[in-house]
């Protein structure tokens, strides 16, 4: 797995997925946006890191006993034992919430381990105390089943879709209040550095709409007089 700068992991806990969103957009990434996932809490951090991938498929009764937990090499245990510091655990749960993808016990476990964070398409058991963890977490809705119930463990980090979009190992995971996006893990340091530039260039107008003024030419720039206001802006404030 590449090893994400903290140049580059810093930038992103400043910009929202909605930036990154466009960004991507005008390099031609349409479906990057995890469908349907939501955070546990409103107060947990942004989501930044690589993605370490857990995939789940149907579960066959014979081979999804209570007892497999027993076996060390049980992919849904040696993933969270597994993904290193700093990576996000992302799990293909079939975008099926009627089963639990995880409970509090793993969750808390991969936040003691340091990872960033973990995704799932699928529903949390125990989701009130992760939403009390203050450990980034998204899923689709609260799922009190066992995973075994329906979800069978079969493959760690090896390509998912997670929620419609694709998530390959070591792809970068960014997640705020408006959901989850991925960004190629070949595109990282460029999408950073340049919704970098257009979180500095938002703030501005954000603050000018806030004093009245109004959009056109504004946003986007298409006046002289807009990028000379953002660069006396910027230097005001060391942005």
């Amino acid at each position: 797995m590449s090893k994400l700068s903290d140049a580059t992991r810093n930038k992103l806990k400043s910009i929202s997925t909605a930036t990154v969103a466009t960004a991507l957009f005008k390099r031609g990434f349409r479906i990057q946006m995890i469908q349907d996932v939501r955070p546990l809490s409103v107060d947990q951090p942004t989501l930044v890191g690589e993605a370490f991938t857990l995939r789940y498929m149907p579960a066959r009764e014979d081979l999804n006993k209570i007892d497999v937990f027993r076996d060390r090499s049980h992919p849904q245990r040696k993933a969270i034992e597994d993904c290193p510091p700093g990576a996000v655990l992302v799990m293909d749960s079939r975008k099926d919430a009627r089963a639990a993808s995880a409970g509090a016990i793993l969750v808390t476990r991969l936040m003691k381990r340091g990872c960033a964070g973990v995704v799932t398409d699928g529903g949390f058991r125990d989701s009130a105390e992760i939403a009390r963890l203050g450990f980034p977490a998204y899923h689709h809705r609260p799922s009190a089943p066992t995973n075994l119930t329906l979800h069978q463990a079969i493959d760690i980090n090896v390509p998912i879709g997670c929620g419609d979009a694709p998530v390959f190992p070591g792809d970068v995971i960014l997640g705020d209040a408006d959901g989850v996006i991925v960004i190629p893990a070949h595109l990282a340091d460029e999408i950073a550095d340049e919704t970098f530039e257009m979180t500095a260039f938002e703030d501005f107008v954000t603050e000018e709409v806030q004093n009245g003024r109004g959009i056109f030419g504004l946003y986007p720039a298409t006046e002289e007089k807009t990028l000379a206001d953002f660069a006396a802006w910027r230097k005001r404030n060391s942005r």
